[in-house]
């Protein structure tokens, strides 16, 4: 009987360890800790990635878009040139849509205006947990269909999504809809699971096998499951333009990932994979090269793409 009582005990004992891993890593992937905005705006203005004097006396519209969730999506809308090309900018994890000014001036000096948004938990924008792409994707789809209505229906539309921002990209035009004319896809993750996976280990030193139980509080507690995020599958059914881009020094989400993606898309693609630059810092680190390999792609798509260039 105390033998029995024993190997009881270490059993509930055992599934009341699973179950607080599950609940406590649910709780980092739900409510994973945001940087202040202050914080990401003096980050960006003091490494000067972007000039704020620029930036404020860009004519700019706020605007707050509805999402199909029930809360709104703050947006700026930048509009420093008379044309229909515009550019929408989804940012990574943790971020806001600061820290996307930098990629946006590349465009703007290809005579593109922008869409800025806050994703869903972040900046000012409403929600009240982090999907990684899963809601984020409907929220996109929304501020396409904003952004659309306002332009009309000769809008020529890229949109460029960094890391969460690129998979919440992916998940967009794989499983809702192929909505705009071509993608830049800056280091995103190719599977949820495995990126969890892969941060365990490194941040955790915690086996894969606590995954599944960390799944079941996730799907009970925002609706959501891991398998439900997978990139590499909606990969494939992108047809319109991607350039894949992925710094090799990437020690948080490995390059092969948009390795992977790449393989995986079928139709018009590219990749650039500088050999220098960390997570979300290829163009930090090859600012030139980065501009010259995201022109070139924008001529190839849209082949008239020099008509509106201003340096």
């Amino acid at each position: 009987m105390k033998k029995r009582w024993k190997w009881f005990s270490a059993g509930a004992g055992f599934i009341g360890f699973l179950a607080s891993c599950g609940l406590y890593f649910s709780n980092k992937i739900m409510y994973i800790r945001k940087k202040d905005e202050k914080d990401i705006f003096h980050r960006e203005t003091t490494e000067e990635r972007f000039d704020p004097v620029s930036f404020e006396n860009l004519p700019k519209e706020e605007v707050w878009v509805p999402s199909p969730h029930g809360y709104s999506l703050h947006a700026l809308l930048v509009t420093p040139h008379t044309t229909n090309r515009y550019m929408i900018f989804s940012h990574g994890v943790t971020e806001s849509k600061t820290n996307m000014i930098k990629y946006m001036n590349i465009f703007l000096k290809k005579g593109f205006n922008a869409l800025l948004y806050d994703q869903r938990r972040h900046g000012l924008s409403g929600g009240s947990n982090t999907s990684y792409g899963y809601f984020e994707r409907h929220d996109l789809k929304a501020i396409v269909d904003w952004l659309k209505e306002k332009v009309g229906p000769s809008i020529q539309l890229g949109i460029f999504g960094e890391s969460m921002g690129g998979a919440t990209t992916i998940l967009y035009a794989g499983t809702i809809e192929d909505g705009a004319n071509f993608y830049v896809i800056d280091c995103p993750f190719s599977d949820f699971t495995e990126q969890l996976r892969i941060r365990l280990r490194e941040d955790f030193k915690l086996p894969s096998f606590l995954l599944p139980y960390t799944d079941l509080f996730l799907k009970a507690r925002a609706g959501y499951s891991m398998k439900d995020v997978t990139p590499i599958e909606a990969v494939k059914n992108i047809h319109n333009p991607v350039l894949f881009i992925h710094g090799q020094e990437d020690d948080f989400i490995p390059a092969s990932m948009s390795k992977a993606l790449y393989d995986a898309k079928p139709g018009e693609k590219d990749l650039y994979m500088p050999e220098r630059g960390a997570h979300a810092e290829a163009y930090i680190t090859n600012p030139e090269e980065y501009e010259e390999r995201v022109y070139k792609f924008i001529e190839r798509v849209l082949p008239d793409s020099n008509q509106d260039e201003i340096i």
